[in-house]
């Protein structure tokens, strides 16, 4: 299994939101690529970035803090929030972003999901926020009628390599992850699964890794000091 640290942006600083509010943000690092050479230095190979303000908007707020981690560090960067239209990716790809991940656009636009596939195959990841076993959007401000199994299903049919499935209940809140649904998940589909949110300790690292899945995020248990990083790349080998 492979660990994917995270960065959340906002203003070109490393945050994190309290279960996906906005109201409830902490500021963790001014300078979010010294942040990302520390996780190279503990021997991660990936790192997950999410620009929060263009996941409201719509627009790129992030794009030079993200270019520069992928230039001075040698981590394969995928990168969400707010890529919703052909333009926006090819910029991220350009970049030197190395796998674009699809949020609310995957779900509301399927049109453009088909369109990024077939021009980027696996350079585009579906990244999916579920609320009480639906699907959420719009930067987790929004329920949709979608149901987890049914979402997953139209994934795997369109030919989605890799998606990235947050609880949202659980983001932040260090009250470990929801073992349950990626273990059904990963039963039931054969797509590259990364758990994210409530990410909180090494035990957790192990029951997701004891499911073969393809990844897991580590967030503010990294900041907090909870889980070390090092630690954790080894036990998900």
């Amino acid at each position: 299994m492979n660990i994917f640290p995270a960065i959340d942006l906002v203003g070109g600083k490393a945050v994190r939101l309290y279960k996906g509010d906005y109201a409830q943000m902490t500021v963790y690092s001014e300078q979010p690529l010294q942040v990302a050479k520390a996780f190279e230095a503990a021997g991660a190979k990936f790192i997950h970035l999410v620009d929060l303000e263009a996941a409201k908007s719509g627009i790129p707020a992030n794009l030079e803090t993200i270019r520069a981690i992928a230039e001075n560090t040698s981590l394969f960067v995928e990168v969400g929030g707010g890529i919703r239209n052909m333009e926006i990716a090819r910029t991220y790809l350009e970049a030197g972003v190395d796998r674009i991940i699809l949020g609310t656009a995957a779900v509301e636009d399927p049109a453009f999901l088909q369109e990024a596939l077939k021009e980027f195959g696996g350079k585009v990841a579906v990244g999916v926020d579920l609320k009480d076993g639906y699907v959420a959007i719009k930067g987790w401000t929004e329920t949709s009628a979608r149901t987890a199994d049914a979402f997953f299903a139209q994934m795997e049919r369109l030919g989605v390599q890799t998606v990235i499935c947050t609880d949202i209940s659980k983001d932040g809140a260090m009250q470990g992850t929801n073992r349950d649904l990626y273990k059904d998940l990963s039963q039931k589909f054969k797509i590259d699964l990364i758990a994210s949110g409530g990410v909180s300790s090494i035990e957790d690292i192990q029951t997701l890794r004891a499911m073969d899945l393809y990844g897991a995020i580590i967030g503010k248990a990294y900041y907090i000091g909870a889980i070390d990083l090092k630690d954790a790349i080894e036990v998900a080998k």
